[in-house]
């Protein structure tokens, strides 16, 4: 799969141990096959983002796993229970992937599809008032 990448998330991204560049570059492909119009870019000075008409999701390693952030303000359904974190968070939930896991692919770019529509359609803060 071929993509319009930013060369910052390629440089956030390749300073990781192998093992969570894996998992990165999984979701990184996952995310653009959910929607081709989707975007990287960088903010908090080196978070990798993905954007559509509003935030999608973002990486961030920590010592023994990847968090991926998923900004559907909590209204995504998760019916596989692949959230693992930010339940009660009004804005992002978590999914957390350790070394030796596995990027939940089907479930993950179920939810991201729904993300993107969800901000196509306004984002999640309009759609959860209405």
């Amino acid at each position: 799969m071929t993509y319009p990448t930013d060369p910052r998330v390629d440089a956030y991204i390749g300073r990781l141990p192998d093992w969570q560049q894996a998992i990165c570059r999984e979701v990184r492909d996952l995310v653009h096959a959910a929607d081709p119009e989707v975007t990287e870019t960088v903010k908090r000075t080196v978070q990798p983002y993905f954007v559509l008409q509003g935030n999608v999701c973002a990486l961030l390693a920590a010592k023994d796993h990847v968090n991926v952030f998923l900004y559907g303000g909590g209204i995504v359904p998760d019916p596989d229970g692949i959230i693992t974190g930010g339940h009660v968070n009004k804005t992002a939930r978590t999914v957390a992937v350790g070394r030796g896991g596995t990027v939940p692919a089907e479930p993950l770019l179920a939810m991201v599809r729904q993300i993107v529509a969800n901000n196509r359609a306004g984002g999640w803060r309009k759609l959860k008032k209405g």
